[in-house]
């Protein structure tokens, strides 16, 4: 990269951040778009009638797959942020990912028995490639413990669910309603998508997240550093890095084990979203309309769709402004990509005014947590750059707390169900999903973002994709745990009740809270001045 480009990117920032921030952005987008596209549909189709084109699956056959899957989707980080580290660098690890997970989803489209496994195998394999390389990408663009990671990573986070928002309403939308192996077959698209982007766009990170034998070439060559800061810079940040001491890095260190211990906690419960409630949304939620409440719905629908999409387009109309230059390709694969989004937002939406009648699809409220991550988002990365930045223990807690409100919410709601009642026989108001997505997503944010942003912070500059890797192995643990406690819905429901199951979730998370609010003062002492 010239210098001239590079002096041009330190210009060309958008919103206070660097524009290579906003490639990832969309990058992660199209990723977390294939991602929840097909989770938002792999319960519903493991569990739906051989006459709906499902396999018939016992709910609690469902869980206990989901669980693996999303198990070892988390769990594999770990060897790709090594396999990153030592060998292929962070931007070639993103790309044979997403090679991988497009490859995924081809073969889940397929429907039969060896492709759909051989397609989740792919799916994991190219997620443990992806995931922690692109987010140490992402702290590569800061100095060593900039403030403005944590803000960096709220935007990022916005990226994540977008895709997560965009992939549960179009997937499951046309899952549903259209045929399973095209909401397979359209997470798929959109992942080749973002790696088109990420390909033709890379140059804009200059030379962070190369191969260390890319890195060795360049100290013998004297190429320029990254774009985002200059090479003079950058050295005084490695030199910073060795004057660390060892006390202060293990410090450090035991700080990320205790946090990623307690996210366990809340991946553990938050992650019944595509699992138990899923199940709740489909047989325990009233989601039929007709009349006034069909046409209320459709409005509300039109609303959550358009302006999500038209806020994600101000943000790419901005890099567009920034890149187009340097990288036409692919701005324009971009471009082109969220042409197609709004093609078929638009499709669908014209589909469900013309029917008299509405069902809300069951993966539907999944776009919910998105949305209002969507919306929140930019509230939050403000309130982490003001007087008002909590610590990060506390951030934790409270997140924790949210979320076992919401679940405590949706407890309530379900009081109504009695214990042993057949699917389909008695729904609740859709109103309490909708109440315990809310808390749910405001603790998501509370944690989620700020917890990749501490783990680029406090973990030293050789071991931050590994670090990155061990962060996820704590949310696969999590994510195993929390399908196989899902899995026991019918057991505790039939036992019990479906309110009991629910309290669950309640309970542990906000004890977990309060733990951490006692440990507060001890993690901030062992953060050495990181905040």
């Amino acid at each position: 990269m010239t210098t001239n480009n590079t002096d041009q990117l330190l210009k060309n920032n958008i919103l206070g951040h660097p524009a290579g921030l906003f490639v990832l952005f969309f990058t992660e987008m199209w990723e977390r778009f294939s991602y929840y596209g097909m989770r938002a549909l792999l319960v519903l189709f493991l569990v739906s009638d051989i006459a709906n084109g499902g396999w018939e699956w016992s709910n609690a056959e469902a869980g206990r797959l989901y669980a693996l899957y999303t198990g070892l989707v988390y769990l594999t980080p770990i060897l790709g942020g090594l396999l990153a580290d030592k060998l292929l660098g962070y931007r070639k690890a993103v790309i044979l990912g997403a090679i991988l997970m497009t490859a995924g989803h081809a073969s889940m489209a397929m429907e039969t028995t060896l492709f759909f496994y051989l397609g989740i195998a792919l799916l994991i394999l190219g997620n443990g490639a992806f995931k922690p390389n692109v987010s140490s990408i992402v702290g590569g663009l800061y100095p060593l413990g900039s403030d403005k990671k944590d803000g960096a990573y709220t935007i990022f986070y916005m990226g994540i669910n977008a895709g997560a928002f965009l992939g549960i309403l179009l997937c499951g939308y046309i899952g549903e309603k259209v045929g399973w192996s095209y909401g397979f077959g359209l997470a798929g698209i959109f992942m080749f998508a973002g790696m088109i982007q990420f390909w033709f766009g890379q140059g804009i990170f200059g030379n962070i997240g190369l191969s260390p034998k890319q890195q060795r070439n360049l100290e013998h060559t004297n190429v320029h550093e990254a774009p985002m800061y200059t090479s003079d810079t950058e050295s005084n940040f490695k030199n910073l890095e060795l004057e660390i001491a060892p006390n202060v890095a293990k410090d450090r260190l035991i700080v990320i084990g205790i946090l990623a211990f307690f996210t366990i906690f809340f991946w553990w419960a938050f992650e019944q979203a595509g699992s138990s409630m899923t199940i709740f949304a489909k047989d325990y939620t009233e989601r039929s309309l007709t009349g006034d409440g069909a046409l209320i719905f459709k409005l509300i629908n039109t609303t959550l769709t358009v302006v999500p999409l038209l806020i994600i387009t101000w943000v790419l109309v901005m890099l567009f402004k920034k890149t187009i230059r340097l990288y036409p390709v692919s701005v324009i694969a971009l471009g082109t990509s969220f042409t197609a989004i709004w093609a078929i937002a638009i499709w669908m939406l014209v589909r469900e005014f013309n029917s008299n009648t509405s069902e809300i699809p069951a993966s539907w409220f999944g776009i919910l947590n998105s949305l209002f991550i969507i919306l929140f988002a930019p509230l939050f990365s403000k309130l982490w750059d003001s007087k008002y930045n909590p610590s990060a223990a506390i951030k934790f807690a409270i997140g924790l707390i949210l979320l076992g409100i919401g679940f405590g919410i949706l407890a309530y709601g379900a009081m109504a169900i009695p214990s042993g009642a057949a699917a389909g026989t008695v729904k609740v108001s859709m109103v309490w999903l909708i109440l315990a997505y809310l808390l749910h997503t405001l603790g998501e944010l509370v944690l989620s973002p700020v917890g990749l942003s501490y783990v680029s912070k406090l973990a030293p500059v050789k071991l931050v994709g590994l670090m990155f890797g061990l962060w996820f192995t704590a949310t696969a643990i999590a994510n195993f745990a929390g399908g196989m406690t899902a899995s026991y819905i019918d057991e505790i429901s039939e036992k019990y009740s479906m309110s009991i199951f629910f309290l669950i979730f309640f309970i542990i998370p906000i004890i977990a809270g309060l733990v951490l609010i006692a440990l507060s003062k001890m993690i901030k002492k062992k953060m050495h001045g990181i905040h």
